[in-house]
């Protein structure tokens, strides 16, 4: 029997950690969902398409696609891992462009959600400074404009705390008046994996909700609410302590039976519980003492500004045919 979410609280912003909660423990497909998985050079991508109201109810997700690029080592900070990992979020990006129709020609606002005042938050904003825009030379010198080039206007409204308006409503102002034909949003996100944090990109063509991986429910940044396509992109860089705890417990749990095979009188009823419903108990716990803390890894300064990097060096890289891999640069920092 699949696991109900929302029974244990389990949060995550990723649609592939989502899809292996509501998976059955035995395996198997759930209706509605296909994906795909494909692994080399370091890095896996994994691909899922949302067909039906069935499969998005089960996994929690709107009906849509997307696409996860799962790379363990990229914590370590290697420049080279950095660069494949930069082309191949231009190639799954340009993917997502074709699929949706825009073509070489069209406009794009990138919004850089978060605020760039909190390390683990500031993926938005800090990607936003190193985009590429273009939309003034298209305004006021067309002419002078080489070919390989689009219309890219960039902004990062900031966050309700800071401005009193939602971020949606900063960004629905900006699209009535700028008319971009394609919108894309970049923020941080929460993962209920430990593995998953700092070494995951998400990519989805149903937009995003932004504050929704820890519980702050703000309005959405979608068509339906903008009037135009928007495409999500988000790196986990926060977890709950109540998942650091269950992980823990899962690491130990499997530790102790490399070694001995009488588990059952040390673990008890803690060895028979599906993970889901030990990460419930340890929230139930830690919840009413307000000890689920958001947690963050050490090295986040440094990481956050090597993902942004590599975020906008994918995207300048897929949304102007003169910019490639090899030359994008210099038009970062």
């Amino acid at each position: 029997m699949a696991s109900d979410l929302s029974l244990y609280n389990v949060r995550t912003d990723l649609a592939l950690e989502a899809k292996e909660l509501a998976t059955p423990p035995g395996g198997g497909d759930l209706p509605g969902v296909w994906s795909e998985e494909e692994s080399g050079g370091g890095i896996t991508v994994s691909r899922m398409h949302i067909q039906t109201e069935e499969g998005a109810q089960k996994i929690g997700k709107m009906i849509g696609h997307y696409v996860t690029l799962d790379v363990p080592e990229l914590r370590r900070g290697d420049t080279d891992l950095q660069d494949k990992v930069a082309t191949a979020f231009a190639k799954e990006f340009e993917a997502f462009l074709s699929r949706i129709g825009i073509d070489k020609t069209k406009s794009v606002l990138v919004v850089g959600l978060g605020n760039s005042n909190v390390t683990p938050d500031a993926l938005g904003p800090l990607v936003v400074e190193n985009i590429m825009v273009t939309r003034q030379f298209f305004e006021l010198m067309p002419d002078q404009v080489s070919p390989g080039y689009r219309p890219v206007s960039a902004v990062a409204p900031g966050v309700l705390g800071t401005t009193g308006i939602e971020s949606s409503d900063i960004v629905f102002g900006i699209a009535q008046k700028s008319s971009p034909d394609l919108i894309i949003a970049v923020d941080a996100l929460a993962a209920k994996s430990l593995e998953r944090v700092n070494t995951t990109i998400q990519i989805a063509d149903t937009g995003i909700h932004p504050g929704s991986g820890i519980g702050n429910k703000r309005r959405g940044l979608t068509k339906d609410i903008l009037g135009v396509p928007v495409i999500g992109i988000g790196v986990p860089t926060v977890v709950y302590a109540s998942t650091i705890v269950n992980n823990t417990m899962d690491l130990v749990f499997g530790h102790m039976k490399k070694h001995t095979e009488k588990t059952g009188a040390l673990f008890g009823v803690f060895g028979d519980m599906q993970e889901n419903e030990r990460l419930g108990l340890v929230k139930e716990v830690l919840q009413p003492l307000g000890h689920d803390l958001l947690v963050t890894p050490k090295e986040i300064d440094k990481f956050i500004e090597d993902i942004a990097n590599v975020i906008a060096s994918g995207l300048n890289a897929a949304l102007h045919e003169a910019v490639d891999t090899d030359n994008v640069a210099a038009f970062t920092h």
